[in-house]
């Protein structure tokens, strides 16, 4: 075929006549025109779009002081908080002071989380979070310069034997200290949670979600651990300190429900602003020295049908400063037992008579046959 007079090295060019113009005086045959045209005017219609800037909340005001709740008091008698409660149920965020935590623990964990940052960042991967591992070190991807590093301690097992074998000369110290400071913290918000309930006559409940699955998540109370970077370029350039303070706040308003909690407890010391986030906007305060700050959690907010607002705290470190930790309890109450559970455990007393009657059946036995 390469003699055929057909055949040539020109590609033919099948491109399809030009349009036919339309006559400017033309009517439309369409019956009903004027509806074609407002759907096609509609259709047409640039969408009105959500830009990154107005996605990160407003701020309300610059500085909001937060109601206050004396512990000790509120062991010595619980009358004269309701209109504390009333307060803290609209903020979503208050002040514990005197709280029976000592200062010297809380420093020490501290001292001893700060150590977690120090690990290499090969150890770091090996224990980074994931779908299936909801503890870890939070791993950032992009190009942005993050003002924070995260690890989340659970007491699950698997955590313990993997930081053992990467962090084996001060993990378990380090966890022995989370493990007595969480036992305070929860022994805290049992009397926190049932004087919140009481106010309004409410009951916890224990629901799965909407679409009657499961959420996976951590069984039980956890901790963030938060390192907040020194960088001296981020501090000083506002523009880029907004930047990345925008960027982890959204990130961290996404992940906001992903482990469902009643009460946040933040270990803070030396921060110089404390964020309250919530859909309304954000407000900032300065907290006070050795007050643990508490932020009502979604479970409360459920529980109450809104009467709790379930807000987001995050501490604010500013200044020519050294790597400051901060810490973020994450307080879940144990679901209870369930009735058919209840019913098939045999208490300890019944387990004694149980083994009376059969020590006595084999004796008799014994006696009967011999």
């Amino acid at each position: 075929m390469a003699n055929s007079p057909y055949s040539t090295n020109v590609p033919l060019d099948f491109r399809a006549p030009p349009p036919s113009p339309v006559a400017a005086g033309r009517r439309s045959s369409v019956a009903n025109d004027e509806i074609l045209t407002e759907f096609l005017h509609r259709s047409l219609r640039v969408p009105d779009l959500v830009l990154p800037d107005r996605v990160f909340p407003r701020q309300n005001s610059k500085i909001q002081n937060l109601p206050k709740l004396d512990f000790k008091a509120l062991n010595n008698s619980s009358s004269g908080f309701d209109q504390v409660i009333d307060v803290i149920a609209q903020t979503g965020c208050f002040e514990l002071v005197n709280h029976g935590i000592s200062g010297q623990l809380l420093s020490s964990v501290v001292d001893s989380g700060a150590g977690v940052f120090r690990l290499s960042q090969e150890k770091k991967s090996i224990v980074s979070r994931s779908a299936e591992r909801l503890y870890g070190f939070v791993e950032f991807h992009g190009d942005e310069k993050e003002l924070n590093e995260e690890f989340v301690w659970c007491r699950d097992d698997s955590l313990k034997l993997v930081m053992e074998k990467v962090w084996a000369d001060q993990y378990s110290n380090f966890s022995e200290k989370m493990e007595a400071l969480m036992c305070k913290i929860e022994n805290i918000s049992e009397v926190l949670v049932q004087l919140f309930l009481a106010r309004f006559s409410l009951k916890p409940r224990f629901d799965d979600d909407d679409d009657g699955v499961k959420k996976k998540e951590i069984a039980g109370s956890l901790c963030y651990l938060y390192k907040h970077c020194s960088d001296s370029e981020i501090i000083s350039n506002d523009d880029q300190y907004m930047d990345s303070l925008r960027y982890d706040v959204i990130r961290m308003l996404i992940r906001g429900s992903e482990h469902s909690h009643t009460l946040c407890f933040h270990v803070c010391d030396g921060s110089s602003e404390f964020h309250v986030y919530s859909k309304k906007g954000w407000v900032s305060f300065s907290p006070d020295t050795n007050a643990l700050i508490i932020t009502i959690g979604d479970q409360l907010q459920t529980w109450s049908e809104g009467k709790y607002k379930h807000v987001i705290g995050r501490p604010i470190f500013k200044g020519d400063l050294e790597d400051y930790i901060s810490m973020a309890f994450l307080y879940s109450p144990p679901p209870p037992i369930p009735k058919i559970q209840k019913d098939n455990t045999i208490s300890f007393g019944h387990q004694v008579l149980f083994v009376l009657i059969l020590t006595f059946l084999y004796n008799l036995y014994s006696f009967i046959f011999t």
